[in-house]
């Protein structure tokens, strides 16, 4: 007899009453887990999103493990990118590097066009896979043009993005048509995972809190309008997240998207009170999985108490699971949010 799907997650995406507050974890498949570190082991990050069978495994094994109510695709947001003509390796420890940084337009009219079904098919074999093994909704996602362009300009990790800036600031209109390109891949690749099966999708804008609000208004926010309006005819919902963005709230707010999460800068109650009416996700900052369990206990109740004000919440984290995090410890937590909205929800 097949389980029942658990369909909590959609509903609270799309602003509906649930009987408890449903959870998920970014990176919940990941290194802190002694299983996923085996299949690793084995292959490199790339290696795992090119099998199917073993991406599908590994995006699998969190549900089982943790009791999550939604499963995130095992990829990453550099996955698209060797098909645009960037070299990218996933370094440990390190990230995403890449060999040939992006240094001018003629480097920019260079960037082939990403063709889903041919360049990454691989993507779509995992992703109808998982439609036949989960019982809960498969979250697609995909990077953001600022946040993949900075990746492409900076040549890896940065803590300022001052190359990113001096490029966007120097030349305008060369930013823009960057931009542009990496909107129509951001598209094309995130229309294909909800045609292959995904049932809602993230866009990881991970790295624009980097900007200030005028600058996101001015050189960001069109295109993300655009990316987002050109998805939401798919008819999933849409969920738009960044850390340290706090300050972009209100300009998110306005984009058509149903969830905005949040990391740990903002909480539930100011984002609120400050006009979102969104679904809201979030926001345990997950250095506290390492403190006690009072007090990992004592923050999520806060969380969850904001939360649960009204309908349209998921708990989550305000960034990724980290390597020192203990399996158990993350269970936990999973069975206490559950408990404890169900017991207290208004």
């Amino acid at each position: 007899m097949t389980k029942q799907f658990n369909d909590r997650f959609i509903k609270a995406c799309r602003g509906e009453q649930t009987d408890y507050v449903p959870v998920w974890y970014m990176r919940q498949a990941g290194r802190y887990q002694p299983e996923y570190r085996e299949i690793r082991s084995k292959y490199t990050f790339f290696e795992v999103n090119h099998q199917p069978e073993v991406a599908a495994e590994v995006t699998r094994l969190p549900v089982e493990q943790l009791g999550v109510d939604a499963a995130i695709l095992f990829a990453d947001i550099m996955t698209p990118l060797p098909s645009l003509g960037i070299q990218v390796d996933i370094e440990s420890g390190i990230g995403p590097v890449i060999d040939n940084p992006i240094k001018n337009e003629e480097d920019i009219d260079k960037l082939g066009i990403l063709q889903p079904e041919k360049d990454v098919p691989y993507i779509m074999e995992t992703i109808q896979l998982l439609r036949e093994q989960l019982n809960v909704p498969l979250i697609g996602f995909g990077g953001a043009p600022f946040t993949l362009a900075s990746y492409m300009i900076e040549g890896g990790p940065s803590k300022n993005y001052n190359k990113t800036k001096a490029f966007m600031h120097s030349d305008p209109k060369v930013w823009g048509k960057l931009m542009d390109k990496l909107a129509d891949m951001t598209v094309a690749y995130l229309s294909a995972q909800i045609d292959a099966g995904a049932q809602a999708i993230q866009v990881f804008d991970s790295w624009v809190g980097a900007l200030s609000k005028e600058d996101y208004a001015k050189y960001i926010k069109p295109v993300m309008h655009r990316v987002f309006e050109q998805l939401k005819g798919k008819g999933v919902p849409l969920i738009m997240f960044g850390v340290g963005a706090s300050h972009l709230i209100k300009e998110w707010n306005e984009l058509p998207v149903d969830v905005l999460g949040l990391d740990w800068r903002l909480s539930v109650k100011e984002a609120r009170e400050m006009g979102v009416t969104k679904t809201l996700q979030g926001n345990l900052d997950p250095a506290l999985l390492l403190a006690p369990w009072s007090e990992i206990e004592k923050k999520a109740t806060e969380i969850l108490n904001e939360g649960m004000e009204q309908p349209g919440f998921i708990f989550n984290l305000g960034h990724g699971l980290f390597p020192q995090v203990k399996v158990e410890t993350v269970q936990r937590l999973t069975e206490f949010v559950h408990e404890y909205s169900f017991k207290n929800r208004k």
